[in-house]
């Protein structure tokens, strides 16, 4: 087997992240259930756009952001994902670019623009997505490149992508891509409601070694298995997959394996402001140590690092070198 040129591949929605503040009547009046992500159309993404206020606006998109992080920590990254032949599709791809990420998918000529999501944080820090997908809902096998996935030593998806047909069909050609290369498949569940939609599906992919790394927060795992027991979830885990990353909050993280379970430590976080990209942040961390064969549980440490500073501003991604926190940490990188 050669040598990987990337260490981890994300393939997901290349969305730009539009982000304001809001107060919990904001969400009441607008209908909208805290800490969750739906899809909106056009007409109600141009609406709930209009009445957002102040925002910022920043590339984002679960599996992007995991590939800022890891090219944060001086990891070798790459992104494929679909935007539109238009401004926001240009900035998305220039910021990509800037933080040295490798990503060369044909951007959507005509048709939808570039998809943006719009976050709305409350004052603890939680985030709510309304997210329209424009032309990222367009990603479709031809743009997987078998070169590519091949050239990552992990190639990491975004349960998102399971929403559209074609994506999903892009989906399963990059996990057969990988495993004829020889490289591993990861898959982060996303949202409790997307797990609600595809729960069998999801677990089909587990089961028959499609996907070989797992990544979850509590309440994803609880809607995967439909069980409240926490203990009950993580051994049916343990037994459909290779290797797991349960987030638990200020609990730390369950690293799940056949060998076992080891429980990794969260270290105290000064201030949480806007959790959105945490989940994603861990997971550049995690899958950035074991592309450089770390002991899983410097793995989660560094998942834990990733995700303590993204939290600590608002935006999804890293405003300082992870790499540099990884060495104060005491990690050799």
């Amino acid at each position: 087997m050669t040598e990987p040129k990337f260490d981890v591949l994300g393939i997901g929605n290349a969305i730009v992240d539009v982000i304001a503040q809001a107060d919990e009547a904001f969400l009441v009046a607008q209908k909208l259930v805290k800490g969750s992500m739906r899809l909106v159309e056009t007409d109600e993404s141009e609406r709930l756009y209009g009445l957002m206020g102040t925002s910022v606006q920043t590339s984002g998109g679960s599996a992007g952001n995991t590939t800022a992080g890891v090219a944060s920590f001086g990891g070798r990254a790459a992104f494929i994902g679909k935007v539109a032949d238009d401004a926001l599709g240009e900035v998305y791809r220039a910021d990509m670019h800037r933080l040295g990420i490798h990503f060369d998918t044909p951007p959507l000529a005509g048709g939808d623009p570039t998809a943006r999501s719009m976050i709305l944080i409350t004052p603890d820090g939680e985030r709510t997505m309304n997210t329209y997908l424009g032309a990222a809902q367009l990603l479709s096998p031809p743009d997987i490149d078998a070169e590519t996935v091949g050239a990552a030593r992990v190639t990491y998806l975004e349960g998102y992508l399971w929403d559209r047909p074609l994506a999903k069909d892009a989906f399963r050609k990059a996990a057969r891509d990988a495993h004829a290369a020889g490289r591993q498949v990861s898959l982060t569940l996303s949202d409790s409601f997307c797990v609600d939609r595809f729960r069998d599906e999801f677990l089909g992919l587990m089961r028959d070694g499609s996907v070989d790394i797992i990544f979850a927060n509590v309440s994803e795992l609880h809607a995967l298995y439909q069980t409240a027991d926490f203990d009950t979830a993580i051994a049916a885990l343990q037994r459909d997959c290779r290797l797991a990353a349960v987030t638990r909050g200020g609990e730390g993280a369950s690293i799940v394996s056949p060998a076992g379970i080891e429980i990794v430590p969260v270290p105290e976080v000064e201030r949480i402001i806007d959790t959105t990209g945490a989940g994603d942040l861990y997971a550049a961390g995690f899958l950035f140590g074991l592309a450089r064969g770390m002991p899983l549980a410097t793995c989660g440490t560094l998942g834990h690092i990733a995700a303590g500073e993204v939290i600590s501003h608002i935006g999804p991604r890293p405003h300082v070198p992870l790499v540099d926190l990884a060495r104060k940490a005491g990690i050799a990188i």
